[in-house]
């Protein structure tokens, strides 16, 4: 592994959390105001701990958010907004991965798909290069990689090793081996090796599978994952799998990993159609974690697990059910800005 490039786990000292505020040209149209509540506790609950980086479409929703955030109290001092146009909110998937270059920055910048081609995405996938055009970040080079990637579909433990799910790498490059796509992904975020995972998936999220949803890293030698104890749930069956899965799984130093099981919320419908509501879609940021909050009785219960896999951090949540009625939660529309990134 180089020693001039490293990709830093998300527990790592953060500058900031990025994330695009919802307007009335996104797929949250129909249900704005419900979900602009949960925009402003999450920025709430981002900056009690650090800033917030906005991006906001045009001056008006600029207007719009500040006065939101402000008639809940948020200090402003803590957000920083940024005019730029995106078609959705989605900033884990759409925004810059980031390394460690020596004592600044790489962006890798991806090629976004919006998960296959399912949604128009031609504005997000331009997000990363304006960004940095703009001068956002500090010192950072930029890289674009023609390769389909989306964060949520990585996770890394900050010493090289990365976790995935082989079921969404496979969707997106169906003519690529696993080799092929091990080497690309390693090559470009500077892993040693790669942790695949061929069992998991939630119901109504249309990631195929991305690792967010289902298994965590909360320490290099710990995992945290979204478990099953329904028998009767179309997801158990293969929940236990993708438990096994990581049970089998070793360290760098070929040990096994300390795991975490999160609770399993009961099915959550909209029009009859099952939202993928997981706990495993938890954001770390400095001093803290915000969980996402279904408004189920397992609330309780995954704040307790997160609390046992990250002592010392304030486990925060924020009630999420508004975002899952879109196919994904709280880790997805953000994307956190590692210390000493953001100019």
């Amino acid at each position: 592994m180089s020693q001039l490039l490293r990709f830093p786990a998300e527990w790592e000292p953060q500058s900031a959390v990025l994330l695009a505020w919802p307007h009335e040209g996104t797929d949250w149209a129909d249900r704005l105001a419900q979900v602009e509540q949960t925009y402003v506790g999450l920025v709430a609950a981002i900056t009690r701990f650090q800033p917030a980086l906005v991006c906001v479409a045009g001056p008006a929703l600029r207007a719009r958010a500040a006065a939101q955030l402000a008639s809940a109290g948020v200090d402003l001092d803590q957000v920083r907004f940024f005019e730029v146009d995106y078609d959705d909110t989605w900033l884990r998937d759409s925004g810059p991965i980031t390394l460690r270059e020596g004592p600044g920055y790489r962006l890798l910048d991806f090629h976004f798909t919006a998960w296959g081609g399912k949604f128009e995405a031609g504005r997000d996938d331009q997000l990363v290069a304006r960004l940095h055009a703009a001068g956002l970040f500090r010192d950072a080079s930029h890289r674009r990689v023609d390769f389909a990637l989306e964060g949520g579909g990585i996770e890394t433990d900050g010493r090289g090793t990365l976790l995935s799910t082989w079921r969404c790498l496979h969707e997106r490059h169906p003519g690529k081996s696993r080799a092929e796509i091990t080497a690309l992904l390693e090559n470009e975020l500077v892993q040693s090796r790669t942790l695949w995972l061929d069992r998991g998936y939630l119901e109504g999220d249309d990631t195929d599978a991305h690792i967010d949803t289902l298994a965590r890293f909360a320490a290099p030698d710990a995992i945290v994952y979204q478990a099953c104890d329904d028998p009767d749930d179309s997801h158990y069956a293969e929940l236990q799998a993708m438990a096994a899965e990581l049970a089998a799984l070793r360290t760098a130093d070929d040990q096994p990993y300390r795991l975490f099981p999160l609770p399993w919320a009961r099915p959550v419908l909209d029009e009859g159609r099952r939202l993928a509501a997981s706990y495993a879609n938890f954001l770390i940021i400095n001093d803290a974690v915000l969980m996402p909050a279904y408004g189920d009785a397992a609330d309780e219960a995954a704040a307790q697990v997160l609390a046992d896999a990250f002592p010392g951090r304030e486990i925060v949540p924020v009630n999420c059910r508004p975002l899952i009625w879109q196919n994904g939660s709280l880790h997805c529309v953000t994307m956190q800005l590692p210390e000493g990134l953001l100019a």
